[in-house]
């Protein structure tokens, strides 16, 4: 039933819809910007702002009397990762993967059509490709979203698909589902995905599938490898492997936890 359930509380949903408001492009806001960007009455958004400041969670600036997010809401995240027994399985085979490639290595976890960073071991070489823990990438042009969608059910890959907004991020974006879907069963055979600067011209990635004791895909591990450092063959050749077997050994774990 989802929204149209009489369970559903309209309040929480405004209130956790204002956090997600916040972001790079919109650092402070007005309480009416806040409106407009949650598509509610600036009313509805001066009581809940209130009540979000109230209990720490946005904070006023006194001069520009704009509000922003303040670091209390790390909280939440915090206990996830800390709550979240696939990371801590997975960290130590990420941390091993690291430090023999010497590439920034990620475990990612599937949100609706993205993958959210939720474990990152970052190379100490130049040309690196950081992101937050948290951020989010598309699954259809990535070779972690490829990754889980190569574990999953061909129907439910595809409804992922279609459900993606597909467009270009770079010139060498696949945007045609047809081709995406056929990049995803050639990677289910090979074990991994490659992803060759679509979603980030200069980096190249390979991922792999992390699968739960019941044979699904619940996550995916990659590895970045910037175009200054390695070549197509080098990825396919050594990476490729590198990111299945810690994906396997990861999968292990789970199972084992």
């Amino acid at each position: 039933m989802g929204k149209d359930s009489p369970m559903f509380n309209q309040s929480v949903d405004k209130g956790l819809a204002i956090l997600a408001a916040f972001g790079a492009r919109n650092r402070q806001m007005s309480l009416a910007q806040i409106a407009e960007a949650v598509g509610i009455t600036r009313s509805s958004a001066q009581r809940i702002v209130f009540t979000l400041d109230t209990l720490g969670y946005v904070t006023k600036d006194p001069y520009t009397r704009r509000y922003e997010l303040a670091n209390k809401v790390m909280e939440i995240g915090c206990n996830y990762v800390a709550a979240n027994p696939l990371i801590e399985s997975a960290n130590p085979f990420l941390s091993a993967m690291n430090s023999t490639c010497d590439e920034t290595v990620a475990l990612t976890e599937p949100c609706g059509t993205n993958m959210v960073y939720v474990a990152s071991f970052t190379s100490r070489k130049p040309i690196v490709a950081h992101m937050a823990i948290g951020s989010r990438m598309p699954m259809y042009c990535t070779s972690a979203g490829r990754a889980y969608l190569a574990g999953l059910p061909d129907e439910e890959a595809r409804t992922l698909l279609r459900e993606s907004e597909i467009k270009p991020l770079t010139p060498a974006t696949l945007l045609d589902p047809e081709t995406i879907f056929a990049q995803i069963v050639e990677s289910r055979a090979r074990g991994f995905s490659m992803n060759f600067e679509e979603y980030m011209l200069g980096h190249m990635n390979v991922g792999a599938p992390v699968y739960n004791k019941h044979g699904r895909a619940i996550a995916a591990v990659h590895i970045v490898a910037p175009s200054s450092r390695w070549t197509r063959e080098e990825v396919t050749g050594k990476l490729g492997a590198m990111v299945r077997e810690c994906a396997g050994a990861i999968t292990n774990a789970v199972r084992a936890h």
